[in-house]
């Protein structure tokens, strides 16, 4: 019995995630379905800067008070994990459907636009926390191919805009479609033996994320990381536009060499999501989340030194920075799945992602002030304060006794 019941519950487990990690790429296409539309969209009706930037900021802003919604009411750990993916992917792809109806101009977009965020609270860590019902001292990778697909999924905006992009109503009836697909086949999904039991919420179980110490320090590791992401992702498409500008005579050349090297620089993000998945799980969460903040540290304070420089050399950096940005990502939750009691795991989740996505709007709208008080060539180099940070706080975690909670005991 003992030699079929091994393979049979490998196969289990495999087929679960699977069918997980393709829900979320599904559902959480409709997220950058906003960034995908906006160059064909510009072609058709005007849009301010500030119009164009709602698009993407309205579904941080949704995401983060979804975030906060669920995890005040205990809503992933109360609510039955497939019914709650399940509605928010419904009513999130109805409500990207109603942008077909609308004055793309109007200040209403952003109405539809927090809505889909808001929904995306129900998806995004709560896939985290089905996932991690699946784990037995393979927690890392686990999340790390859900982080991996999702960062793929970021990428492909880009990729749009470097094949010339679709037209609009295309891309939101697709992103929509592929949201109603994730909604049906999430009911295929089973719980692993890790799985829960719900509990009553109380609000003692929110502050927890700050009253218990390891906890604390994996919050701000992962407020480190975050500090840096989503600026570098929004902004390094403009940073090697500009490069290439300079030192290539053909625009039309640079503009698409930036375009594909903006979509490369994420899309490596997936292969080191699952790299440090696999060296998180055999080498400690603390040390490996430190290793890729301080590389992804270094690359932010001197890529604007290679400002102007050769392609290649400007490419090679990005590359680099691209593939570490991220690869720690994964191990953030892990390690808040790993150091939280069993029944307020997807509270913890949701309230760290929360937190990480409200910094971002900081950091993605600073920006612009940093570009134009410091030029191109130190603009990125305030981004290094957050992984550096997050280094002091990972390693701070790893003394600490509850860090042998981590990792199967790695820390």
């Amino acid at each position: 019995m003992s030699d079929h019941a091994l393979p049979s519950a490998g196969a289990a487990k495999w087929r679960n995630l699977s069918l997980l990690a393709a829900c979320q790429v599904l559902a959480m296409a409709l997220w950058f379905s906003a960034t995908a539309i906006l160059p064909a969209l510009r072609q058709e009706i005007v849009l301010s800067g500030f119009q164009a930037s709602l698009f993407t900021s309205a579904v941080q802003l949704g995401f983060v008070v979804g975030s906060l919604t669920s995890a005040a009411l205990g809503l992933a750990d109360r609510l039955e994990p497939r019914r709650f993916f399940m509605i928010s992917a419904l009513v999130a792809a109805a409500a990207n459907s109603s942008l077909l109806w609308m004055d793309m101009a109007s200040l209403w977009v952003v109405v539809p636009r927090l809505i889909t965020g808001a929904c995306m609270a129900g998806i995004y860590p709560l896939g985290m926390k089905m996932a991690a019902s699946w784990a037995k001292n393979d927690m890392g990778l686990l999340v790390g191919l859900l982080v991996g697909a999702l960062t793929l999924g970021s990428a492909s905006p880009h990729l749009f805009n470097a094949l010339g992009g679709l037209d609009w109503r295309i891309t939101l009836i697709l992103a929509s479609g592929s949201a109603l697909l994730a909604a049906l086949l999430i009911n295929g999904f089973r719980q692993g033996p890790g799985q829960t039991r719900s509990v009553n919420f109380h609000a003692s179980h929110l502050t927890l994320a700050w009253r218990d110490k390891a906890l604390r320090l994996a919050n701000f590791g992962y407020l480190g990381h975050m500090w840096e992401l989503y600026a570098m992702w929004a902004w390094i498409g403009l940073f090697l536009q500009a490069s290439f500008t300079l030192t290539m005579a053909d625009s039309a050349q640079a503009s698409a060499l930036a375009k594909l090297g903006t979509f490369a620089t994420v899309a490596v993000g997936a292969l080191g999501a699952l790299a440090w998945g696999q060296l998180a799980d055999r080498w400690g969460r603390a040390r490996s989340t430190s290793l890729a903040m301080a590389i992804s540290g270094g690359c932010a304070l001197t890529i604007g030194f290679a400002f102007g420089a050769s392609a290649e050399l400007v490419l090679v950096i990005a590359l680099i920075w691209g593939v570490t940005v991220v690869a720690d990502s994964a191990q953030f939750s892990a390690a808040i799945a790993e150091l939280s009691p069993p029944a307020h795991i997807g509270t913890m989740l949701t309230l760290q992602t929360a937190l990480g996505f409200l910094l971002t709007l900081v950091t993605i709208h600073l920006m612009p002030g940093l570009v134009a008080l410091l030029g191109w060539r130190f603009a990125f180099v305030p981004l290094a304060i957050g992984p550096f940070f997050g280094v002091w706080a990972m390693m701070t975690l790893r003394r600490r006794p509850e860090a042998a909670k981590m990792a199967g005991g790695r820390g």
